[in-house]
């Protein structure tokens, strides 16, 4: 197996938050070797000096639609399957180049296409994906308009949604998802901005219907995932036993305290609303529902501060859509006014891996993980830009083991 040595490295130790001077990391085949204070001896080694930058885990985006190459989910849902699955390598690609080694699909990625990640054919992160999202009929996942009956449910079709009602459908369709692989299960609770029949406040899914999602997901030892902006969607999901709370943007203190006490996760997703006020008409976002993006774009790093002084784990999400993708990395600066940098970097590292329940895989670089790093232009934990600006601050990415961008 090949070999590569990254030498005079400052580490990011990710749990402690604080670098680890001058460190020497081995990599060999797909898999970090060793971490030393030492020179590592090892012949035909590749040896790469890092000195005055700094080597840190490969990022985690924890909300991600790598199959959305429209913010018109209408346009997306009617295209096809070839062309999406093309778009979704280039998209993947530029996440890959902006550092993200690990990326979670919450609505439109398959085990195919997460197949074609592994064996390589397409250049992308690692792809942890969950099918389709289930949505009641009118809910988040549900694209057509109040004057179309039709909807064309075949699993091949690229939408990000499936409809589902009652509890049988819902028990079908999560077991369907589990049955092609899905690493976990995800559920509309509450209106969303690019559903044209749905409102903000509207909650989605009778608690029967959550609670066999949950069910369902416990049997096959998965989580679920909820679509949720309101304190009463939040807690409804999370007391039924939902793990990973998307968004938020509404969220209360009550709603905070209870994602506290039952120990789930909040992935904001601060940088789409963002995006889709500056340019998501022009993107594809129906003109027509643009009006819903201010109902939680300014409230959303409220409920950020909320859970970060609550310590609820948050993690690292974007929810970008379309030529929006190229925003990535801008979720690190619209956090940074109330999230101090080294938990900025834990959101996006170690905190990612543990909602993924990978945490014994990636996040950290330590001997026995696998070589999904980073090199990066000065010190993010000092300087948040280093992370937000990757144009000018990222100078190596490395997924499983192999070199995909690198500026030595």
């Amino acid at each position: 197996m090949s070999v590569t040595i990254f030498e005079n490295a400052s580490v990011i130790d990710v749990v402690a938050g604080e670098i680890m001077a001058d460190r020497h990391v081995a990599v060999e085949g797909a898999m970090i070797k060793e971490v030393s204070e030492s020179a590592i001896s090892a012949s035909d080694a590749r040896r790469i000096d890092l000195k005055g930058k700094t080597l840190m885990p490969g990022l985690i985006d924890s909300h991600v639609h790598v199959t959305a190459f429209s913010a018109n989910f209408t346009e997306l849902q009617r295209s096809s399957p070839f062309y999406v699955a093309a778009a979704a390598a280039r998209i993947m690609g530029g996440m890959l180049d902006r550092g993200f080694t690990t990326v979670r699909d919450v609505g439109g990625a398959d085990f195919g296409l997460a197949r074609a990640v592994e064996e390589g054919l397409i250049r992308a992160p690692r792809l942890i994906y969950g099918g389709k999202a289930m949505s009641p009929t009118g809910g988040h996942g549900d694209t057509r308009p109040a004057g179309l009956d039709r909807h064309d449910d075949a699993y091949n079709q690229p939408g990000l949604g499936a409809i589902v009602d009652g509890v049988p459908e819902v028990r079908r369709r999560a077991r369907e998802e589990v049955r092609r692989g899905a690493h976990h299960l995800k559920i509309m609770g509450n209106g969303g901005i690019s559903s044209p029949t749905d409102r903000i406040s509207s909650d989605q899914f009778s608690e029967e219907e959550i609670a066999a999602v949950v069910e369902e997901a416990e049997m096959a030892d998965l989580y679920v995932v909820v679509h949720a902006y309101t304190p009463r969607s939040i807690k409804r999901s999370v007391r039924l036993g939902v793990r990973s709370v998307e968004h938020g943007n509404l969220a209360d203190r009550e709603a905070i305290d209870l994602m506290k006490e039952r120990g789930a996760f909040l992935v904001p997703t601060l940088a789409t609303y963002r995006a889709l006020k500056d340019e998501g008409v022009e993107a594809g976002l129906p003109a027509e529902l643009a009006a819903k993006i201010d109902d939680v774009l300014d409230a959303g790093i409220n409920a950020v501060e909320l859970a970060y002084r609550a310590g609820v784990p948050m993690a690292y999400g974007t929810d970008l859509l379309g030529v929006m993708h190229r925003r990535q990395a801008s979720e690190f600066a619209l956090r940074s006014d109330v999230v101090p940098a080294a938990d900025l970097v834990r959101a996006a590292t170690i905190n990612g891996a543990r909602l993924m329940r990978l945490e014994d895989e990636i996040g950290q670089v330590k001997a026995g993980m696998r070589a999904d790093l980073i090199v990066v232009e000065g010190n993010p934990l000092e300087d948040i830009r280093r992370l937000a600006e990757p144009e000018k601050n990222l100078r190596l990415v490395m997924a499983r083991g192999v070199v995909q961008a690198s500026q030595f």
